[in-house]
């Protein structure tokens, strides 16, 4: 490496891989690697120097987005728990982290930390086994909890008719909290939901005007909510019913960490470059965008890197489900969704596939009107 001697002992010494990467022709390419890179790919850095770094790195994440971003924000942006694989051998869990150079050059430093097998089922892959064994066995009881509730709740409110008003009180409040379980009982059931989704061609517009409308007669009424929508964006391949769950979700997310008002932004926009492996293991190009946008204070930083596990809120009485019902509704339609934090600004974007082109011919989609 260029450099110090300091400089070159130290990239040297570095104990995990390190590739230097730039963008030439085009594409991501190998422009230097540490012995460590070597080790983990089994080639030398005379073999690996100029290629294109995405061939012969593949990895089940974003990665070429991550890139992009952080040359523009000048900024390292970390990727947890990916799939590495390098060749021949079976895939690797690794931490990522991409850093731009501090010169003028578009050169990032990518840094990959493999993970122990053995560290596969540490604290964060037992919280996750627990939550999921939580959510099986909840599923399980739910519809057996909420037809006793329904009796209760019909029993207290045949009470409440025979009540004077002042007494009324306590029948009111079993009615209330009676109703609140049944709703928590009705997410652990969404949740629990193996069924896959019935997909077709859908235009995202029509989804999230349907989700614009409930939020602003309802959870979203003391927000300003404004579009900014990409007219010609084409359909995506999904279950539009689930879609609108989504971004009911995440709009009342929005809204609720805003309790005295604010400002959301729906906006979509076409971007290709995004790609990831898909179920089967085939690769996919994620082209359509939809970002929700609050000026709102942002996510506490203790869970910012769990937010889409189950049980993870950082809401008082936060049921902890909403967004990993998101995150599982998104995985479930080989798609992606992250969360960005900007000073001022919190972003949840999801990227969704193409619509197949053996489907009905698309027509171009009308953005409906700017608003409000």
């Amino acid at each position: 490496m260029s450099g110090t001697p300091v400089t070159g002992a130290i990239w040297s010494a570095l104990p995990v891989p390190a590739f230097l990467i730039a963008q030439r022709n085009g594409q991501e390419t190998i422009l230097e690697c540490n012995p460590a890179a070597e080790l983990f790919m089994a080639a030398s850095t005379a073999q690996l120097a100029g290629e294109p770094a995405y061939d012969r790195l593949s990895i089940d994440a974003p990665i070429e987005e991550a890139a992009a971003r952080a040359r523009a924000n000048r900024a390292p942006i970390f990727i947890n728990d990916a799939d590495v694989c390098t060749g021949e051998r079976p895939p690797v869990l690794c931490n990522l982290q991409l850093a731009p150079m501090n010169d003028e050059s578009q050169t990032l430093l990518l840094l990959i930390a493999p993970r122990e097998i053995a560290g596969r089922l540490g604290r964060t892959q037992a919280v996750k086994a627990a939550a999921k064994s939580a959510i099986g066995m909840a599923s399980m009881l739910a519809h057996e909890i909420k037809n006793p509730l329904a009796g209760i709740t019909g029993a207290a409110q045949l009470l409440s008719m025979n009540l004077p008003p002042q007494d009324r009180e306590m029948t009111n409040l079993i009615v209330e909290e009676s109703r609140r379980i049944v709703k928590l009982l009705d997410q652990v059931e969404q949740f629990g939901d193996q069924r896959p989704p019935e997909c077709a061609e859908v235009n995202i517009h029509d989804v999230l005007e349907r989700a614009r409308r409930s939020a602003i007669v309802g959870f979203g009424a003391h927000m300003r909510i404004h579009d900014s929508y990409d007219p010609s964006l084409p359909a995506t391949w999904a279950d539009a019913d689930q879609l609108l769950q989504v971004f009911l979700n995440l709009i009342k997310n929005a809204a609720e960490a805003q309790p005295d008002g604010g400002t959301i932004r729906i906006r979509t926009y076409y971007e290709r470059g995004l790609q990831l492996r898909g179920r089967e293991g085939q690769r996919l190009s994620l082209p359509l965008h939809v970002e929700i946008i609050d000026d709102g204070p942002g996510l506490p930083p203790e869970i910012a890197e769990n937010i889409f596990e189950p049980f993870v809120s950082g809401r008082e009485n936060g049921t902890g489900l909403g967004l990993a019902l998101v995150s599982k509704i998104i995985a479930a339609h080989d798609g992606w969704i992250e969360a960005d934090q900007r000073p001022g600004q919190t972003i949840f974007r999801v990227s969704l596939p193409l619509a197949p082109k053996s489907s009905s011919a698309r027509t171009e989609i009308q953005a409906p009107k700017e608003t409000r």
